[in-house]
């Protein structure tokens, strides 16, 4: 461990839109904020090729350009990015304290944290360098299916979520395979009807993916299995989502601050509090719900003027008690 502690008056871990949000807010608010950007600088939207939804980007703009100027902005305020990740906390008594990279030591007034969350995909090579090349797989329907009008695509999933992405992408696409690797979906029932009645959906069951067919650099079709009776066909697309769910990046703080039993930090409704005072959280490490960059960014400015009320109060406190 390190033997200078340093002190912060804002400490803001991770870089996406609601951490970089949060530190352009702090930082106006002379706060002097400090953000660690993580194990994945810019967050999620680093591995989107296109935003399109974003307001104030008429012609669009790729993921990582957008968070680059995020960052520009925030630093034109002051905010000091630094590399590294916070792999330790301890928010058991009045002073918040961090490790950076389990070495250096932070104290800090308020913590803001923007972790994020991980979308979990099923780990196959093919489908892993489509992801890198941005060349038709996603985890967000919503986000990217704008650029699938008129065609084919397959989805993978059998939970609400699924379902939900499946018809939101049959508005826009001529047809949707849903691959469902047991023989029934484990999503509500009002769910499953809204897929089964929708025309151009098409569901098939104990059905797994074999591997994401490309020409080296877009999707163009889905190698898939029946897990019963081991045939294999393939299926044209040129849209590969996944929607099997999404981890929180929140284990370092278990123990100190509330999670639900998927993770997600739970926080006071209307508000970025969380369940000690000083601490608070912003975009998709409590949104299980929208998960959009436009979300977090509105989370990010919550969380900043949450932390700086605190302080002001703090401060008016402690003159009276003098």
């Amino acid at each position: 461990m390190s033997e200078v502690i340093e002190r912060v008056k804002c400490l803001i871990i991770g870089s996406g839109p609601a951490g970089y949000t949060a530190a352009i807010y702090a930082a106006r608010a002379n706060m002097s904020p400090v953000l660690y950007q993580g194990s994945q600088p810019g967050g999620q939207l680093t591995t989107t090729n296109e935003v399109e939804n974003f307001p104030g980007y008429p012609e669009g703009i790729t993921g990582p350009e957008m968070m680059v100027e995020l960052r520009n902005q925030a630093e034109r305020f002051e905010t000091d990015v630094r590399d590294g990740w916070i792999t330790k906390v301890d928010f058991s008594g009045p002073i918040h304290k961090v490790w950076v990279n389990e070495t250096k030591e932070i104290h800090c007034d308020t913590v803001i944290i923007s972790t994020g969350a991980s979308a979990k995909y099923l780990g196959l090579p093919s489908e892993q360098k489509y992801l890198k090349l941005g060349g038709g797989v996603s985890a967000c329907a919503v986000c990217d299916g704008f650029f699938y009008r008129n065609q084919e695509v397959v989805i993978v999933g059998a939970g609400d979520s699924a379902c939900e992405e499946a018809h939101y992408l049959s508005k826009l696409c001529k047809k949707v395979t849903m691959l469902v690797r047991r023989d029934e979906f484990r999503a509500s029932k009002i769910m499953e009807a809204r897929v089964r009645n929708t025309q151009n959906i098409e569901i098939m069951f104990n059905t797994e993916t074999d591997e994401v067919l490309g020409d080296g650099q877009v999707v163009t079709g889905v190698r898939v299995k029946n897990n019963v009776t081991g045939e294999t066909q393939e299926l044209p697309a040129t849209g590969f989502f996944v929607a099997i769910g999404h981890k929180p990046n929140t284990d370092i703080f278990k123990g100190y601050i509330d999670l639900d039993e998927t993770g997600y930090i739970i926080n006071e409704p209307g508000t970025s509090k969380t369940n000690v005072e000083g601490v608070f959280v912003s975009g998709d490490a409590a949104d299980h719900v929208y998960r959009q960059a436009v979300t977090a960014a509105g989370t990010g400015c919550m969380a900043a003027l949450d932390a700086e009320r605190y302080l002001a109060a703090k401060e008016s406190f402690e003159e009276v008690e003098r």
